[in-house]
């Protein structure tokens, strides 16, 4: 196996510190930005993954990176790990300037930063400054908070009148634009199941966008909100795990690459007992060579694109076949 080394011969993880820590030093990675993943790594320098953590580990060892939840492994520093999405004044608001509108804007950037269980009624005073009673008397829980909360971020974006037409591309359009919204909001996807919906306004004009590109086909009320069904469950199926992701992050410290590079022992053992052949030879398949660089990974964005494509292949012949 070729070692990559540099012309001092130091080892491989010294060479990958060296470089990074001279990217911070240039400025091109500042306080708060992300640092390359163990995979990224792996992938950009030609080595080992576990080459790659303990080079990670070196960086985080000398407090040059820190591992934030929600972010992953970033370079250490004071900014912030997800600034707000509008200028804060450092000066509290006087409370005759509270508007519900505010109170459920803050509320959204503080579930977007730090997740729904976050969330509380007297952080959000403590973020606008003012009384820890003063929202209650513009929404009277926080259970009412949050579905203000979903109803706003929902009505972010809406459909234009001259939108493509067929009923492919408005679907495409529609589950698109969820999958959006759920990206920028991922503890949206968590508040509803299919069996108990959120009924609020600004999600039921997106089921309405859906509804409209297949109404006309003639397909019975069941068969279309059957689809419509499908098509939902799609995008917040795979939308629930942006959110979980990050409580599982939050939870253990372990960014995803760092949490699966623990597991190799046991994925390793898995492998090599003989009892699911298919299963090891598609997973040794993501390993190139045997220095252990590669590994599948996980892109939710492809996965969401590749399944849409292939669901609506497969519903093409129900819905133009009437």
């Amino acid at each position: 196996m070729t070692k990559h080394t540099d012309a001092s011969g130091q080892p491989p993880y010294l060479r990958i510190v060296a470089e990074i820590r001279q990217r911070v030093s240039d400025g091109e990675l500042a306080p708060g930005d992300r640092v390359p993943s163990t995979r990224q790594i792996a992938r950009e320098y030609g080595v080992a993954l576990a080459t790659a953590t303990k080079a990670l580990t070196t960086l985080r060892l000398e407090g040059l990176v820190e591992t934030r939840p929600r972010t992953g492994t970033v370079v250490a520093g004071t900014a912030p790990v997800t600034p707000p999405r509008k200028p804060v004044s450092p000066a509290p608001a006087p409370e005759q300037e509270l508007t519900l509108d505010r109170i459920v804007r803050t509320a959204i950037a503080i579930a977007d930063a730090e997740g729904l269980p976050a969330l509380s009624m007297r952080g959000v005073a403590a973020r606008l400054g003012v009384a820890t009673m003063s929202p209650y008397r513009y929404v009277p829980s926080k259970d009412d908070l949050v579905l203000l909360m979903a109803d706003a971020a929902f009505g972010e974006e809406t459909y234009l009148a001259d939108a493509p037409e067929g009923w492919r591309p408005r679907i495409e359009l529609g589950a698109r634009t969820l999958w959006a919204l759920y990206r920028r909001h991922p503890w949206l996807a968590q508040l509803g199941s299919l069996t108990r919906p959120l009924m609020v306004p600004n999600l039921i004009a997106h089921g309405e966008w859906m509804l409209s590109a297949l109404d006309g086909h003639g397909l019975d009320p069941t068969t279309l909100f059957d689809i419509h069904v499908l098509i939902y469950s799609h995008v917040q199926g795979l939308a629930v795990n942006l959110e979980w992701e990050a409580h599982a992050e939050a939870s253990t410290g372990q960014s995803e690459d760092e949490w699966m590079d623990s597991r190799a022992p046991a994925l390793r053992e898995l492998v090599e007992s003989g009892r699911f052949p298919t299963f090891a030879r598609v997973v040794g398949s993501f390993t190139a060579g045997t220095d252990g660089t590669g590994g599948y990974d996980l892109r939710l964005d492809d996965l969401f694109a590749s399944g849409l494509s292939a669901l609506l292949d497969g519903l093409t012949p129900l819905v133009e076949g009437r």
